[in-house]
């Protein structure tokens, strides 16, 4: 399921870069024919293989080679021709069998929410099922290609025979919202390196982007009395009253009613009553937007993002107003921040 993004934002998971370039356009191609999925297996049908640099270069080798050989009439040098090409020729099967059949699936966390312009973790298990190791496997993230280079690009591991190996993945997201996580290119060059044996995987999860918090932000707001415009009376089983309730067995003292139950006692009743904790009247923080003092509309995110984190890190409870404003009812708690952190992500 789709949901708005914040004002001008793009996902974050386009795989090609800005300007218009004929392998851009391909692999946006490729892209848009896979199917998504969190898990995958490698198979005949997913798994593509193409001379790379250095298999072209060979080829020109032997070439040059295969000419000389037939111009002098040298034995050995249709020997040595042949040997090579021989060699490349099984080296591109043994590299496709180094993917084929490696099964590849997200763990939970790699869809968890992370924080604009900060590194978004990605953990990938690879699981290998033969009884072989299978060498030189890379793995890379289509949406940082555009800006790393080809040495930071990769992620070499070996998978052991019978076994997995987990592969953490990072990429950096530049806008707030809810983005679907990058396609994940698969490659092997295994083992001359001849060619490139490569797949493509797009996941189907997706993933929160939480505002960039503000660095250096102010302390947070003070707790207001009267915040949400309730008055301190409360309702509870139809019955409205100011912040008590019946005495318990084990109450302290100290939240007994002395003077209710003064005049219970003159009014010939025996009926205690104690100050009811959660229901009285007492501050509550609210993280309001138009407290911010900001005009702007993501800066004055950034802050309530700051203060959320803060009040989490203190053990506070609180509530949160957007600008738009919706209103989400004061708590606490890893899933209340959470809450309220996709709040603050799909604010429009």
């Amino acid at each position: 399921m789709k949901r708005a993004l914040g004002k001008g934002q793009k996902p974050e998971s386009s795989p090609a870069g800005g300007g218009f370039s004929l392998a851009a356009s391909i692999r946006r191609w490729a892209l848009s024919r896979l199917t998504p999925g969190d898990r995958l297996a490698l198979t005949q049908g997913n798994v593509y293989i193409l001379p790379s640099r250095a298999g072209w270069a060979m080829l020109a080798t032997l070439t040059v080679l295969l000419i000389a050989a037939i111009n002098y009439q040298l034995n050995l040098g249709y020997l040595l021709t042949f040997l090579l090409a021989g060699s490349a020729a099984a080296s591109m099967v043994v590299g496709h069998g180094n993917l084929r059949g490696l099964q590849l699936h997200l763990q939970p966390s790699a869809a968890q929410g992370c924080f604009a312009h900060a590194p978004c973790p990605m953990h990938i298990v690879l699981h290998n099922s033969r009884r072989s190791r299978r060498w030189g496997i890379g793995l890379a993230l289509s949406a940082a290609r555009k800006s790393r280079s080809d040495a930071e690009l990769w992620t070499w591991v070996d998978v052991p025979e019978l076994g997995s190996t987990i592969v953490e993945l990072s990429f950096v997201p530049a806008q707030r919202g809810l983005h679907a996580l990058p396609a994940v290119s698969i490659l092997t060059r295994y083992p001359l390196g001849a060619f490139r044996v490569w797949a493509m995987w797009r996941p189907a999860s997706k993933v929160w982007v939480y505002p960039a918090p503000e660095p250096q932000a102010p302390p947070l707001p003070a707790a207001s009395a009267e915040a949400g415009g309730h008055s301190s009376a409360q309702v509870r089983n139809g019955e409205e009253f100011d912040g008590v309730r019946a005495y318990r067995s084990g109450d302290p003292l100290k939240l007994v009613v002395w003077k209710k139950a003064a005049q219970s006692f003159a009014a010939g009743g025996h009926q205690l009553v104690s100050r009811d904790r959660p229901l009285a009247h007492h501050h509550r923080l609210w993280l309001d937007a138009r407290s911010t003092g900001l005009a702007d509309h993501e800066a004055r995110l950034a802050r309530l993002t700051a203060w959320v984190l803060m009040a989490e890190q203190q053990g506070r409870t609180w509530g949160l107003r957007l600008p738009g404003g919706q209103e989400i009812a004061p708590g606490n708690g890893p899933q209340h921040t959470t809450r309220c952190l996709e709040a603050l992500a799909a604010c429009p």
